[in-house]
């Protein structure tokens, strides 16, 4: 599986799969609310849903939906998940 650096989950598509990477250094203060979530590097999840005012994205990782506002997502360093290999 190769892999597509994105940076954050506002530049994705809905119903794309990505994997997490990091945290963004300017918004650390939401790292440990996102590692308690179970967003750790390496992690995959699939984009479900943006809210059409941007104040929340809607998460599958595994089998639980996550929603984030708007500050945690931006949090989150990701890359797109491409499959075929």
């Amino acid at each position: 599986m190769e892999a597509e650096t994105i940076g954050h989950l506002k530049s994705m598509a809905v119903g794309t799969v990505g994997r997490v990477v990091g945290y963004d250094k300017a918004l650390s203060g939401y790292r440990g609310r996102l590692l308690s979530m179970g967003l750790l590097p390496g992690t995959e999840f699939m984009l479900l849903r943006v809210a059409s005012l941007d104040d929340t994205i809607d998460i599958l990782v595994s089998d639980r939906y996550l929603r984030l506002r708007k500050p945690e997502a931006d949090a989150l360093v990701v890359e797109e998940a491409i499959d075929g290999e």
